[in-house]
């Protein structure tokens, strides 16, 4: 099977996933807030899709990329489906650990016990991996480097706030990556309109550093009592 075969394979996998979902959502008996979740998690799909395609690649590439964001979603959705909620650490470590990348080994990851809502949850996973990807192609998990992921808890003058900071530190230097493309919508456009999230993504010869804080309302999440 060649490459072109294998993509458009796995891109009618993904299709036809996408029109299961919808088939949950036309069933009259399903219960509300499994439809709005649905519903949700459909509308997202179709954005990744849309957006991932405006990045010229190959088709092999082009497939590769939107399985690995499916299945950053995918985990984060699980991770809800059983617990309800989903845990900010373990959300950041397990994306990590998909690349190879310990916590203690060239990864720190320090912050309060966070529960993120299934909503924020899905797009907080789908931002960490694409740092995780820009890191594994241009970065850090590249060249050697260390990365370093926190967040915290501030008081705004209109209520908390959530903050979140990524930092990488290179050993060998950062060979730029592309600019413009889906990782950074994401970490831009997307973040700020589903979240009403404040951020900042640069690139320099040091490594990348992302900045994010959003209104910590109940939408978006809870501190953990356990």
């Amino acid at each position: 099977m060649t490459p072109e075969d294998r993509a458009t394979a796995r891109i009618a996998e993904l299709e036809a996933d996408n029109r299961r979902l919808r088939r949950l959502l036309d069933q009259r008996d399903a219960p509300g807030e499994l439809r709005h979740r649905l519903r949700s998690t459909v509308s997202l799909l179709r954005a990744i899709i849309r957006q991932s395609a405006r990045t010229p690649r190959n088709p092999d590439d082009f497939a590769d990329h939107v399985e690995g964001r499916l299945d950053a979603i995918a985990r984060a959705q699980a991770e809800a489906d059983e617990r309800g909620a989903i845990d900010l650490h373990k959300l950041i470590a397990d994306e990590l650990l998909q690349y190879g990348s310990h916590e203690g080994d060239g990864l720190t990851l320090s912050g309060p016990a966070i529960c993120l809502q299934p909503r924020a949850g899905q797009l907080f996973a789908l931002a960490v991996h694409e740092l995780a990807v820009n890191s594994i192609e241009h970065g850090a998990l590249a060249a050697g480097g260390q990365i370093e992921a926190e967040w915290g808890i501030a008081e705004g003058s209109e209520g908390p706030v959530l903050t979140f900071r990524w930092r990488e530190e290179l050993e060998k230097g950062l060979r730029q990556g592309e600019h413009g493309g889906f990782g950074t919508y994401v970490l831009t456009r997307m973040l700020q309109y589903e979240l009403g999230a404040t951020t900042h993504l640069e690139k320099g010869p040091d490594g990348v550093s992302f900045a994010m804080s959003l209104p910590f309302t109940e939408r978006v999440g809870s501190l953990s009592e356990g």
